[in-house]
Parts: structure tokens; C-alpha cells; sequence
């Protein structure tokens, strides 16, 4: 049986380069999964309808991109190598949902939000330092985030247009996915947070998620 290969320090840097470009840059990330969306008829939405849901699916493509970044530091300093492939993995999932936002963005009319790059810097690092604590810190940290990534979800599936079912599909199927990843996180061994770190979470989570709704 072929050994699985092994990166060196230098080789990761490159690759989380490759994989920050794919994250960042407009259409060059591809999905394995078709969009949800494409399952729902086209419905009629007013301007002002179709910015709304613009707006909320941007925040929820920013998230995607952090939930990259996130994903990538922390495989960079995971110690143990079942982890950093299951950050591997997991980042490679959340590839689907960041390309059905962004097509979803598209078909809106409206763009991405401005501010990603910053918001990938930041939570790669996040990411990064919580791999450096420990693997159980980083898996925690995966599943605390990703239980707050849900409570957005649900809150944007039910202030979406009511006639908007295709963004719903994909928020719909998102949500699945995401819950997922929060149990396996900590089923393999993720810490606990206690409730003033989530609160803290929470807080940062909503800075995000106001100035990427225009911006």
C-alpha cells in the first residue's frame, strides 16, 4: 500500500497560496455538487427584494470564505495528521457552498463582498493560532463557529423573500452540511467552549455580518 504523501513546511505555504487565490478570486473556485438552486424555479423578485437577498447571501458567501481561511490555518499547524486531512476535507466541502453563493450572488445582480480579503486574513490567522494551542482546541473552535454559521443560516432562510426558494435550497442544504461538520468536529475529540467565548464569537460574528450585507 502506497504511504500517503507528506508536505513539507514550504510545500503547505504554497498550497494554502493556491487555495487563498481560489477562495478570493471571483470564479476560480469549482464546485463538486451542483447548486441546489438549480432544483427551484425562477420567481419574480422586486428590486428591492432581490438586494435584500443579495445582501443576505453575501454575508453568507464572506462566510464561506472564512470558514476557508479557517480551515487552512488550521490544517497548517494541526499537529496530528488525521486532523489536518480532516481540515482538509471539511475546507473542501465548504468549496461547494462558497461557489453556489457566489452564483447565487451573480443571479441576484449584485458582487461579493469587498472586504473578504481582510476577513481571510483574520480568520486564517485565527485558525492558525487555534491549530497551535492544540488539535482539540481547533477542533472545538470548528464546531463552536460552525454552530454560530447555523443560527445564521436559519435566521437568513426565514427573512429571505418569501417566493425566493432558490436561495433557500442552497441555505437549506448549507445548513445540513454545516451541522455536520459541528458534530463530527466534536466527536473527534473538539473542546467544549464555555458560553463567554461563543458570546465573544457571537459578537465578532456580527460585525461580519453588517458590514459585508452592503459592502
Amino acid at each position: 500500500m502506497t504511504a500517503k504523501r507528506r508536505y513539507s513546511l514550504f510545500d503547505q505555504v504554497i498550497r494554502q497560496a493556491d487555495q487563498a487565490l481560489r477562495t478570493l478570486v471571483p470564479g476560480a473556485a469549482t464546485a463538486e455538487r451542483s447548486s441546489p438552486a438549480e432544483q427551484r424555479e425562477f420567481t419574480e423578485m422586486s428590486d428591492e427584494e432581490r438586494k435584500h437577498a443579495a445582501g443576505l447571501m453575501r454575508i453568507n458567501h464572506t462566510g464561506e470564505v472564512c470558514a476557508q481561511a479557517l480551515y487552512q490555518g488550521q490544517a497548517l499547524t494541526a499537529r496530528l495528521p488525521e486532523v489536518r486531512d480532516a481540515m482538509e476535507e471539511a475546507a473542501r466541502e465548504e468549496v461547494d457552498h462558497l461557489v453556489w453563493c457566489e452564483n447565487r450572488i451573480k443571479d441576484l445582480g449584485s458582487h461579493t463582498s469587498r472586504l473578504n480579503p481582510a476577513f481571510y486574513a483574520l480568520s486564517f490567522g485565527i485558525g492558525a493560532v487555534a491549530g497551535k494551542i492544540s488539535d482539540r482546541m481547533s477542533l472545538g473552535f470548528v464546531a463552536a463557529t460552525e454552530e454560530q454559521v447555523c443560527k445564521h443560516l436559519s435566521h437568513h432562510m426565514s427573512s429571505l423573500p418569501v417566493q425566493d426558494e432558490k436561495s433557500k435550497a442552497v441555505l437549506l442544504q448549507m445548513l445540513e452540511d454545516e451541522a455536520r461538520h459541528a458534530t463530527h468536529a466534536l466527536e473527534a475529540g473538539g473542546l467544549r467552549f464555555p458560553l463567554p467565548v461563543k458570546l465573544g464569537m457571537s459578537a465578532l460574528s456580527k460585525v461580519m455580518t453588517k458590514t459585508t450585507y452592503r459592502v
